[in-house]
Protein backbone atom coordinates (compact mmCIF):
# COMPACT_ATOMS: atom_id res chain seq x y z
CA UNK A 1 0.00 0.00 0.00
CA UNK A 2 1.43 3.74 -0.89
CA UNK A 3 1.61 6.02 1.73
CA UNK A 4 0.53 9.22 0.68
CA UNK A 5 2.63 11.46 2.92
CA UNK A 6 5.59 13.51 1.90
CA UNK A 7 7.98 11.53 2.77
CA UNK A 8 11.49 12.76 3.90
CA UNK A 9 14.51 10.92 4.15
CA UNK A 10 16.94 12.46 7.09
CA UNK A 11 20.55 11.77 5.67
CA UNK A 12 23.45 11.72 8.20
CA UNK A 13 24.72 14.86 8.69
CA UNK A 14 21.51 16.35 8.93
CA UNK A 15 20.59 13.83 12.04
CA UNK A 16 23.92 15.38 13.92
CA UNK A 17 23.46 18.68 13.33
CA UNK A 18 20.45 18.00 15.02
CA UNK A 19 21.72 16.83 18.14
CA UNK A 20 25.17 18.45 17.69
CA UNK A 21 24.82 21.72 19.88
CA UNK A 22 28.71 22.73 18.95
CA UNK A 23 27.12 23.00 15.01
CA UNK A 24 25.74 26.98 15.48
CA UNK A 25 23.55 27.83 13.27
CA UNK A 26 23.31 24.07 11.50
CA UNK A 27 22.44 22.45 14.58
CA UNK A 28 19.22 24.85 14.83
CA UNK A 29 18.38 24.70 11.46
CA UNK A 30 18.51 20.49 11.42
CA UNK A 31 16.85 20.24 15.05
CA UNK A 32 13.88 22.95 13.14
CA UNK A 33 13.50 20.61 10.07
CA UNK A 34 13.58 17.74 12.43
CA UNK A 35 10.65 18.96 14.93
CA UNK A 36 8.69 19.50 11.94
CA UNK A 37 8.98 16.29 10.35
CA UNK A 38 8.24 14.68 13.80
CA UNK A 39 5.17 17.16 13.45
CA UNK A 40 4.00 15.82 10.39
CA UNK A 41 5.15 12.32 11.32
CA UNK A 42 6.61 12.02 7.63
CA UNK A 43 10.36 11.24 9.12
CA UNK A 44 12.05 8.42 7.66
CA UNK A 45 15.79 6.94 8.04
CA UNK A 46 17.87 3.83 7.38
CA UNK A 47 19.65 1.56 9.40
CA UNK A 48 23.21 2.83 7.59
CA UNK A 49 22.02 6.40 8.71
CA UNK A 50 21.55 5.73 12.70
CA UNK A 51 24.66 3.44 12.43
CA UNK A 52 26.64 6.76 11.23
CA UNK A 53 25.03 9.02 13.40
CA UNK A 54 25.75 7.01 16.64
CA UNK A 55 29.47 6.48 15.49
CA UNK A 56 29.78 10.71 14.75
CA UNK A 57 27.78 11.89 17.84
CA UNK A 58 29.77 10.08 20.27
CA UNK A 59 33.43 10.02 18.85
CA UNK A 60 34.08 12.92 15.94
CA UNK A 61 31.91 15.74 17.55
CA UNK A 62 33.31 18.49 19.45
CA UNK A 63 31.10 18.18 22.25
CA UNK A 64 30.27 14.19 21.90
CA UNK A 65 27.54 12.36 23.45
CA UNK A 66 27.76 9.80 25.57
CA UNK A 67 26.38 6.45 24.17
CA UNK A 68 23.60 5.92 26.71
CA UNK A 69 22.50 9.69 25.42
CA UNK A 70 22.93 8.38 21.61
CA UNK A 71 21.25 5.26 22.61
CA UNK A 72 18.27 7.33 23.73
CA UNK A 73 18.11 9.43 20.61
CA UNK A 74 18.25 6.18 18.19
CA UNK A 75 15.81 4.78 20.23
CA UNK A 76 13.40 7.62 19.79
CA UNK A 77 13.16 7.63 16.21
CA UNK A 78 11.24 3.90 16.43
CA UNK A 79 8.10 5.25 15.16
CA UNK A 80 9.80 6.48 11.84
CA UNK A 81 9.32 4.46 8.79
CA UNK A 82 13.17 2.44 8.78
CA UNK A 83 14.62 1.09 5.40
CA UNK A 84 17.14 -1.76 6.95
CA UNK A 85 19.80 -2.37 3.89
CA UNK A 86 19.40 -5.33 2.63
CA UNK A 87 21.87 -6.96 -0.03
CA UNK A 88 19.38 -6.03 -2.79
CA UNK A 89 20.23 -2.70 -1.79
CA UNK A 90 24.07 -2.97 -1.40
CA UNK A 91 23.48 -3.75 -5.25
CA UNK A 92 21.26 -1.24 -5.97
CA UNK A 93 23.72 1.02 -4.40
CA UNK A 94 27.01 -0.11 -6.58
CA UNK A 95 24.65 0.53 -9.70
CA UNK A 96 23.28 4.07 -8.32
CA UNK A 97 27.27 5.02 -7.68
CA UNK A 98 28.69 3.89 -10.96
CA UNK A 99 25.80 5.28 -13.01
CA UNK A 100 25.67 8.44 -11.33
CA UNK A 101 29.80 8.89 -10.18
CA UNK A 102 28.84 9.72 -6.48
CA UNK A 103 30.45 7.62 -3.44
CA UNK A 104 28.61 4.14 -2.52
CA UNK A 105 27.76 5.54 0.69
CA UNK A 106 25.54 8.47 -0.91
CA UNK A 107 23.98 6.12 -3.15
CA UNK A 108 23.21 3.87 -0.38
CA UNK A 109 21.20 6.57 0.93
CA UNK A 110 19.45 7.35 -2.30
CA UNK A 111 18.59 3.54 -2.67
CA UNK A 112 17.01 3.88 0.97
CA UNK A 113 15.15 7.05 0.22
CA UNK A 114 13.88 5.46 -2.97
CA UNK A 115 12.78 1.99 -0.84
CA UNK A 116 10.49 4.50 0.99
CA UNK A 117 8.93 5.73 -1.37
CA UNK A 118 10.33 9.40 -0.43
CA UNK A 119 10.04 13.03 -2.00
CA UNK A 120 12.66 14.38 -0.21
CA UNK A 121 16.28 13.62 0.84
CA UNK A 122 18.10 16.27 3.32
CA UNK A 123 21.33 16.54 2.73
CA UNK A 124 24.12 18.71 3.16
CA UNK A 125 27.21 15.87 1.00
CA UNK A 126 24.29 15.54 -2.22
CA UNK A 127 24.30 17.95 -4.64
CA UNK A 128 20.85 19.94 -3.70
CA UNK A 129 18.11 20.63 -6.79
CA UNK A 130 19.30 17.26 -8.28
CA UNK A 131 16.89 13.89 -8.81
CA UNK A 132 17.33 10.34 -8.09
CA UNK A 133 14.25 9.08 -9.32
CA UNK A 134 11.51 11.07 -7.66
CA UNK A 135 13.25 11.68 -5.24
CA UNK A 136 14.98 15.49 -4.32
CA UNK A 137 17.93 16.20 -2.83
CA UNK A 138 17.64 19.43 -0.79
CA UNK A 139 19.91 20.87 1.60
CA UNK A 140 18.52 22.72 4.43
CA UNK A 141 21.41 24.97 5.44
CA UNK A 142 20.75 26.53 1.38
CA UNK A 143 19.19 30.08 1.26
CA UNK A 144 14.94 29.91 0.49
CA UNK A 145 14.71 26.22 2.02
CA UNK A 146 11.02 26.59 3.51
CA UNK A 147 10.76 23.05 5.17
Amino acid sequence: MKDNRNLQFIDTNILVYAHDVSAGKKHEIAKELLKELWYERNGCLSTQVLQEFYVTITRKVKKPLIPAEAAEIISAFKSWKLNIIDFEDILDAIKVSQRYMISFWDSLIIVSAINLDCNIIWSEDLNSGLYFSKVKVQNPFSLGNDF
